[in-house]
Protein backbone atom coordinates (compact mmCIF):
# COMPACT_ATOMS: atom_id res chain seq x y z
CA UNK A 1 0.00 0.00 0.00
CA UNK A 2 0.68 3.56 -0.46
CA UNK A 3 3.00 5.37 2.14
CA UNK A 4 3.24 9.27 1.54
CA UNK A 5 5.26 11.35 3.81
CA UNK A 6 5.47 15.39 3.87
CA UNK A 7 9.08 16.34 4.90
CA UNK A 8 8.06 20.09 4.23
CA UNK A 9 5.23 22.09 3.45
CA UNK A 10 4.71 25.51 3.09
CA UNK A 11 1.30 26.21 2.31
CA UNK A 12 -0.95 28.40 4.72
CA UNK A 13 -4.67 28.63 4.82
CA UNK A 14 -5.70 31.50 3.31
CA UNK A 15 -1.88 32.34 0.78
CA UNK A 16 -2.66 33.85 -2.35
CA UNK A 17 -1.68 32.20 -5.94
CA UNK A 18 1.95 33.78 -5.52
CA UNK A 19 2.67 32.53 -1.77
CA UNK A 20 5.28 30.09 -1.91
CA UNK A 21 3.18 26.74 -1.03
CA UNK A 22 5.39 24.41 -1.93
CA UNK A 23 5.65 20.94 -0.64
CA UNK A 24 8.54 18.49 0.14
CA UNK A 25 7.65 14.83 0.55
CA UNK A 26 8.27 10.74 -0.63
CA UNK A 27 5.45 8.44 -2.11
CA UNK A 28 6.17 4.77 -0.94
CA UNK A 29 5.11 2.09 -3.14
CA UNK A 30 5.42 -1.68 -3.99
CA UNK A 31 7.57 -0.77 -6.31
CA UNK A 32 10.04 1.60 -4.46
CA UNK A 33 9.39 5.25 -3.46
CA UNK A 34 8.98 8.43 -5.30
CA UNK A 35 11.02 11.91 -4.23
CA UNK A 36 8.03 14.60 -4.57
CA UNK A 37 7.56 16.97 -6.23
CA UNK A 38 7.71 14.62 -9.42
CA UNK A 39 7.31 14.34 -13.20
CA UNK A 40 6.29 11.45 -14.88
CA UNK A 41 6.92 10.72 -18.38
CA UNK A 42 4.28 9.21 -20.29
CA UNK A 43 4.59 5.46 -21.85
CA UNK A 44 0.79 5.34 -23.37
CA UNK A 45 1.74 1.79 -24.81
CA UNK A 46 4.02 0.30 -22.20
CA UNK A 47 6.84 2.63 -24.13
CA UNK A 48 8.25 6.11 -23.28
CA UNK A 49 8.05 6.89 -27.20
CA UNK A 50 11.56 6.49 -28.77
CA UNK A 51 13.83 5.58 -25.14
CA UNK A 52 14.47 2.74 -23.50
CA UNK A 53 14.58 1.63 -19.81
CA UNK A 54 18.09 2.43 -19.40
CA UNK A 55 17.75 5.99 -21.16
CA UNK A 56 14.66 6.40 -18.69
CA UNK A 57 17.61 5.54 -15.91
CA UNK A 58 19.82 7.99 -17.30
CA UNK A 59 17.40 11.13 -17.17
CA UNK A 60 15.81 10.01 -14.03
CA UNK A 61 13.02 8.61 -14.34
CA UNK A 62 10.99 7.53 -10.66
CA UNK A 63 7.94 6.59 -12.08
CA UNK A 64 6.16 6.03 -15.54
CA UNK A 65 2.63 6.22 -17.15
CA UNK A 66 0.69 3.59 -18.59
CA UNK A 67 -2.52 4.20 -20.48
CA UNK A 68 -5.38 1.72 -19.56
CA UNK A 69 -7.77 2.21 -22.80
CA UNK A 70 -4.86 1.84 -25.12
CA UNK A 71 -3.18 -0.98 -23.30
CA UNK A 72 -6.53 -2.67 -23.07
CA UNK A 73 -7.26 -2.32 -26.79
CA UNK A 74 -3.64 -3.19 -27.76
CA UNK A 75 -2.02 -5.66 -26.52
CA UNK A 76 -5.18 -6.46 -24.12
CA UNK A 77 -5.02 -7.70 -21.02
CA UNK A 78 -5.27 -11.98 -22.40
CA UNK A 79 -1.49 -10.84 -23.25
CA UNK A 80 -0.24 -8.96 -20.18
CA UNK A 81 -2.15 -10.94 -17.33
CA UNK A 82 -0.29 -14.16 -18.55
CA UNK A 83 3.03 -12.29 -18.80
CA UNK A 84 3.14 -11.15 -15.22
CA UNK A 85 1.61 -7.74 -15.27
CA UNK A 86 2.82 -4.85 -16.99
CA UNK A 87 6.48 -4.10 -15.02
CA UNK A 88 7.29 -7.62 -16.08
CA UNK A 89 6.13 -6.95 -19.62
CA UNK A 90 8.17 -3.96 -20.21
CA UNK A 91 10.74 -5.00 -18.06
CA UNK A 92 9.86 -1.68 -15.68
CA UNK A 93 10.92 -2.39 -12.15
CA UNK A 94 10.25 0.57 -10.54
CA UNK A 95 6.62 2.45 -10.04
CA UNK A 96 4.05 3.02 -12.13
CA UNK A 97 0.80 4.67 -12.76
CA UNK A 98 -1.90 3.75 -14.87
CA UNK A 99 -5.11 6.78 -16.03
CA UNK A 100 -8.93 5.35 -16.10
CA UNK A 101 -9.02 6.12 -19.88
CA UNK A 102 -11.48 9.10 -18.67
CA UNK A 103 -9.17 11.48 -20.81
CA UNK A 104 -9.00 9.21 -23.79
CA UNK A 105 -13.20 9.05 -23.95
CA UNK A 106 -12.60 12.89 -23.67
CA UNK A 107 -10.60 13.52 -26.91
CA UNK A 108 -12.15 10.70 -28.48
CA UNK A 109 -15.52 11.93 -27.91
CA UNK A 110 -17.45 10.96 -30.79
CA UNK A 111 -16.37 7.30 -30.54
CA UNK A 112 -17.96 7.45 -26.66
CA UNK A 113 -21.41 7.44 -25.41
CA UNK A 114 -22.06 8.08 -21.65
CA UNK A 115 -24.57 6.72 -19.28
CA UNK A 116 -25.09 6.59 -15.88
CA UNK A 117 -23.20 2.67 -15.74
CA UNK A 118 -20.31 3.80 -17.50
CA UNK A 119 -18.62 4.76 -21.10
CA UNK A 120 -20.21 2.98 -24.34
CA UNK A 121 -17.25 3.31 -27.11
CA UNK A 122 -15.78 1.88 -30.32
CA UNK A 123 -12.31 1.32 -30.38
CA UNK A 124 -9.98 3.92 -32.82
CA UNK A 125 -8.25 0.99 -34.18
CA UNK A 126 -11.13 -1.53 -35.53
CA UNK A 127 -13.99 -0.10 -34.76
CA UNK A 128 -15.34 -2.67 -32.18
CA UNK A 129 -17.53 -1.98 -29.47
CA UNK A 130 -16.78 -2.13 -25.50
CA UNK A 131 -17.83 -0.64 -22.13
CA UNK A 132 -16.26 0.71 -19.32
CA UNK A 133 -17.29 1.00 -16.05
CA UNK A 134 -15.68 2.39 -13.02
CA UNK A 135 -15.94 -1.31 -11.61
CA UNK A 136 -14.21 -2.60 -15.08
CA UNK A 137 -11.55 0.69 -14.76
CA UNK A 138 -10.55 -0.57 -11.54
CA UNK A 139 -10.57 -4.67 -12.99
CA UNK A 140 -8.13 -3.51 -16.06
CA UNK A 141 -5.47 -1.26 -13.95
CA UNK A 142 -5.72 -4.07 -10.91
CA UNK A 143 -4.53 -6.65 -14.07
CA UNK A 144 -1.90 -4.21 -15.74
CA UNK A 145 -0.60 -4.55 -11.69
CA UNK A 146 -0.12 -0.29 -11.51
CA UNK A 147 1.38 0.97 -8.49
CA UNK A 148 -1.23 3.59 -8.61
CA UNK A 149 -4.73 3.35 -10.24
CA UNK A 150 -7.12 6.15 -11.18
CA UNK A 151 -10.95 6.07 -11.34
CA UNK A 152 -12.94 6.32 -13.94
CA UNK A 153 -14.23 10.10 -14.41
CA UNK A 154 -15.80 12.47 -16.99
CA UNK A 155 -13.44 15.08 -18.38
CA UNK A 156 -14.90 18.08 -19.47
CA UNK A 157 -13.66 20.47 -22.36
CA UNK A 158 -13.39 24.04 -22.49
CA UNK A 159 -15.70 26.28 -23.13
CA UNK A 160 -19.07 23.57 -21.20
CA UNK A 161 -21.74 25.10 -19.64
CA UNK A 162 -22.46 24.51 -16.35
CA UNK A 163 -25.41 22.36 -16.58
CA UNK A 164 -23.03 20.33 -18.41
CA UNK A 165 -20.48 20.14 -16.27
CA UNK A 166 -22.54 19.50 -13.49
CA UNK A 167 -23.78 16.08 -15.02
CA UNK A 168 -19.95 15.28 -15.64
CA UNK A 169 -19.24 16.32 -11.93
CA UNK A 170 -22.11 13.84 -10.87
CA UNK A 171 -21.15 11.13 -12.64
CA UNK A 172 -17.90 11.38 -11.49
CA UNK A 173 -18.71 11.29 -8.01
CA UNK A 174 -21.07 8.66 -8.12
CA UNK A 175 -18.29 6.34 -10.46
CA UNK A 176 -15.74 7.25 -7.81
CA UNK A 177 -18.13 5.81 -5.08
CA UNK A 178 -18.42 2.48 -7.24
CA UNK A 179 -15.30 1.88 -8.42
CA UNK A 180 -13.84 2.76 -4.50
CA UNK A 181 -16.25 0.05 -3.10
CA UNK A 182 -15.48 -2.32 -6.02
CA UNK A 183 -11.20 -2.14 -4.98
CA UNK A 184 -11.68 -2.30 -1.48
CA UNK A 185 -14.66 -5.55 -2.33
CA UNK A 186 -11.42 -6.91 -3.84
CA UNK A 187 -9.15 -6.29 -1.28
CA UNK A 188 -7.70 -3.15 -2.05
CA UNK A 189 -4.63 -4.01 -4.00
CA UNK A 190 -2.23 -1.52 -5.14
CA UNK A 191 -3.88 2.37 -4.95
CA UNK A 192 -6.82 4.27 -6.42
CA UNK A 193 -6.58 7.93 -6.43
CA UNK A 194 -9.71 9.74 -6.80
CA UNK A 195 -10.32 12.79 -9.24
CA UNK A 196 -11.32 15.80 -8.68
CA UNK A 197 -13.80 17.61 -11.81
CA UNK A 198 -15.44 20.64 -12.03
CA UNK A 199 -14.70 22.42 -15.08
CA UNK A 200 -13.65 26.03 -14.96
CA UNK A 201 -16.57 26.73 -12.03
CA UNK A 202 -14.85 27.24 -8.93
CA UNK A 203 -18.39 26.31 -6.99
CA UNK A 204 -18.40 23.79 -8.86
CA UNK A 205 -14.50 22.44 -8.08
CA UNK A 206 -15.38 23.01 -4.34
CA UNK A 207 -18.34 20.67 -4.33
CA UNK A 208 -16.47 17.98 -6.27
CA UNK A 209 -13.59 18.30 -3.91
CA UNK A 210 -15.61 18.13 -1.48
CA UNK A 211 -17.54 15.17 -2.55
CA UNK A 212 -14.42 13.19 -3.58
CA UNK A 213 -12.13 13.99 -0.74
CA UNK A 214 -15.41 12.73 1.36
CA UNK A 215 -14.07 9.14 -0.23
CA UNK A 216 -11.09 7.74 1.54
CA UNK A 217 -8.64 7.87 -1.75
CA UNK A 218 -5.10 7.03 -0.97
CA UNK A 219 -4.52 9.86 -3.12
CA UNK A 220 -6.08 12.83 -5.51
CA UNK A 221 -6.27 14.30 -8.47
CA UNK A 222 -7.25 17.31 -10.51
CA UNK A 223 -8.55 16.35 -13.62
CA UNK A 224 -10.25 18.71 -16.47
CA UNK A 225 -7.38 21.35 -16.82
CA UNK A 226 -4.78 21.98 -19.83
CA UNK A 227 -8.24 21.16 -22.10
CA UNK A 228 -8.01 24.32 -24.32
CA UNK A 229 -8.80 26.87 -21.44
CA UNK A 230 -6.53 30.06 -21.19
CA UNK A 231 -3.30 29.74 -18.61
CA UNK A 232 -4.58 31.96 -16.47
CA UNK A 233 -7.67 30.31 -15.45
CA UNK A 234 -5.99 26.96 -15.41
CA UNK A 235 -3.66 28.55 -12.96
CA UNK A 236 -7.12 30.38 -11.48
CA UNK A 237 -8.80 26.84 -11.17
CA UNK A 238 -5.85 24.93 -9.45
CA UNK A 239 -4.77 27.79 -7.44
CA UNK A 240 -8.84 27.03 -5.56
CA UNK A 241 -8.86 23.48 -6.00
CA UNK A 242 -5.45 22.50 -4.29
CA UNK A 243 -6.28 23.62 -0.70
CA UNK A 244 -9.40 21.76 -0.78
CA UNK A 245 -7.60 18.33 -0.88
CA UNK A 246 -6.17 16.59 1.94
CA UNK A 247 -2.64 18.13 3.18
CA UNK A 248 -1.55 14.19 4.05
CA UNK A 249 -2.10 12.82 0.67
CA UNK A 250 -0.34 13.03 -3.08
CA UNK A 251 -2.12 15.61 -5.24
CA UNK A 252 -1.66 15.07 -8.25
CA UNK A 253 -2.70 17.31 -11.86
CA UNK A 254 -3.13 15.67 -14.90
CA UNK A 255 -1.79 16.28 -17.93
CA UNK A 256 0.25 19.66 -17.62
CA UNK A 257 2.68 20.86 -18.71
CA UNK A 258 5.23 23.01 -19.85
CA UNK A 259 7.87 24.21 -17.47
CA UNK A 260 6.66 27.48 -16.70
CA UNK A 261 3.20 25.28 -15.39
CA UNK A 262 5.48 23.33 -13.57
CA UNK A 263 7.36 25.54 -11.28
CA UNK A 264 4.10 27.42 -11.00
CA UNK A 265 1.43 24.52 -10.11
CA UNK A 266 4.78 23.06 -7.31
CA UNK A 267 4.35 26.66 -5.61
CA UNK A 268 0.87 26.41 -5.15
CA UNK A 269 1.06 23.15 -3.48
CA UNK A 270 1.13 20.10 -6.54
CA UNK A 271 3.11 17.11 -5.76
CA UNK A 272 2.79 15.20 -8.81
CA UNK A 273 2.38 16.10 -12.61
CA UNK A 274 2.30 14.04 -15.96
CA UNK A 275 2.22 15.24 -19.69
CA UNK A 276 3.30 14.08 -22.79
CA UNK A 277 5.10 17.65 -23.68
CA UNK A 278 8.50 16.50 -23.65
CA UNK A 279 8.50 13.28 -25.77
CA UNK A 280 5.88 14.67 -28.45
CA UNK A 281 7.99 17.82 -28.62
CA UNK A 282 11.14 16.10 -29.18
CA UNK A 283 9.70 14.77 -32.28
CA UNK A 284 9.06 17.94 -33.66
CA UNK A 285 12.22 19.40 -32.96
CA UNK A 286 11.55 21.21 -30.30
CA UNK A 287 14.03 21.22 -27.20
CA UNK A 288 13.65 22.88 -23.46
CA UNK A 289 16.57 24.60 -22.05
CA UNK A 290 17.17 27.05 -19.14
CA UNK A 291 17.00 29.74 -21.54
CA UNK A 292 13.64 28.77 -23.18
CA UNK A 293 12.67 26.39 -26.22
CA UNK A 294 15.50 25.94 -29.14
CA UNK A 295 13.74 25.25 -32.39
CA UNK A 296 16.21 22.51 -33.93
CA UNK A 297 15.39 22.53 -37.77
CA UNK A 298 16.65 26.46 -37.91
CA UNK A 299 18.89 26.75 -40.50
CA UNK A 300 21.17 28.78 -37.69
CA UNK A 301 21.99 25.56 -36.25
CA UNK A 302 23.47 24.24 -39.70
CA UNK A 303 27.35 24.25 -38.17
CA UNK A 304 26.28 25.32 -34.50
CA UNK A 305 28.82 23.06 -32.81
CA UNK A 306 27.62 23.82 -29.27
CA UNK A 307 25.26 21.40 -27.56
CA UNK A 308 21.63 21.86 -27.42
CA UNK A 309 22.38 23.20 -23.71
CA UNK A 310 25.80 23.49 -22.35
CA UNK A 311 24.80 23.33 -18.67
CA UNK A 312 22.69 19.62 -19.29
CA UNK A 313 24.06 16.72 -18.17
CA UNK A 314 22.08 14.73 -20.82
CA UNK A 315 23.54 11.97 -22.99
CA UNK A 316 22.75 14.14 -25.54
CA UNK A 317 24.45 17.47 -24.90
CA UNK A 318 27.16 15.60 -23.11
CA UNK A 319 28.13 13.66 -27.04
CA UNK A 320 25.87 15.61 -29.89
CA UNK A 321 26.01 18.65 -31.71
CA UNK A 322 23.27 20.92 -32.80
CA UNK A 323 24.02 20.89 -36.18
CA UNK A 324 24.34 17.09 -35.83
CA UNK A 325 20.71 17.04 -34.25
CA UNK A 326 19.39 19.45 -36.70
CA UNK A 327 20.64 17.10 -39.36
CA UNK A 328 18.99 13.98 -38.05
CA UNK A 329 16.10 15.78 -37.67
CA UNK A 330 16.16 17.49 -41.26
CA UNK A 331 16.74 14.15 -42.51
CA UNK A 332 13.86 12.13 -40.98
CA UNK A 333 16.39 10.42 -39.14
CA UNK A 334 15.26 7.74 -36.25
CA UNK A 335 17.88 8.80 -34.40
CA UNK A 336 16.64 12.20 -34.24
CA UNK A 337 13.48 10.78 -31.70
CA UNK A 338 16.09 9.12 -29.23
CA UNK A 339 18.43 11.60 -28.63
CA UNK A 340 16.00 14.90 -28.54
CA UNK A 341 13.54 12.97 -26.26
CA UNK A 342 16.65 11.88 -23.49
CA UNK A 343 17.52 15.58 -23.86
CA UNK A 344 13.50 16.90 -23.41
CA UNK A 345 12.89 14.45 -20.31
CA UNK A 346 16.65 14.94 -18.73
CA UNK A 347 15.66 18.64 -18.84
CA UNK A 348 11.91 18.37 -17.15
CA UNK A 349 13.23 15.40 -14.55
CA UNK A 350 16.64 17.63 -13.86
CA UNK A 351 13.97 20.80 -13.12
CA UNK A 352 12.26 18.60 -10.87
CA UNK A 353 15.28 17.49 -8.75
CA UNK A 354 16.33 21.24 -8.61
CA UNK A 355 13.04 22.08 -7.30
CA UNK A 356 12.92 19.56 -4.43
CA UNK A 357 16.62 20.75 -3.44
CA UNK A 358 15.95 24.35 -3.29
CA UNK A 359 11.97 23.74 -1.34
CA UNK A 360 14.40 21.79 1.03
CA UNK A 361 16.99 24.52 1.21
CA UNK A 362 14.00 27.17 1.70
CA UNK A 363 14.88 28.81 -1.44
CA UNK A 364 11.71 27.92 -3.74
CA UNK A 365 10.65 31.72 -4.41
CA UNK A 366 14.08 32.85 -4.87
CA UNK A 367 14.59 29.70 -7.69
CA UNK A 368 10.97 30.56 -9.07
CA UNK A 369 12.09 33.74 -9.72
CA UNK A 370 15.30 32.98 -10.83
CA UNK A 371 13.73 30.50 -13.56
CA UNK A 372 11.60 33.26 -15.31
CA UNK A 373 13.92 35.90 -15.30
CA UNK A 374 16.02 33.65 -16.93
CA UNK A 375 13.65 33.31 -19.97
CA UNK A 376 12.55 36.85 -19.78
CA UNK A 377 8.85 35.66 -18.26
CA UNK A 378 6.71 37.74 -15.69
CA UNK A 379 6.29 35.01 -13.21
Amino acid sequence: MLKFELFKDNGREGDGPEADQSRLGEITTDHGTIQTPIFMPVGTLGSVKGVSKEDLDHCGAQIILGNTYHLYLRPGCEVIEPMGGLHKFISWDKPMLTDSGGFQFFSLAKLAKFTDEGVNFQSHIDGSRHFFSPERAVEIQTVLGSDIMMSLDWCMGHPATEKQTLEALNKTTAWAKRGFDFWQSQGGKNNLFGIVQGGMYKELRSLSAQQITAIDFPGFAIGGLSVGEPTDIMYEMAHHTLPLLPRHKPRYIMGVGTPENLVTLVGMGCDMFDCVMPSRNARNGQLFTRQGTVNIPNAKFKTDERPIDESCGCYTCQNYSRAYLRHLYKTKELLSYRLNTIHNLYYYLDLMAKIRHAIKENRFAQFKWDFFAERNIKA
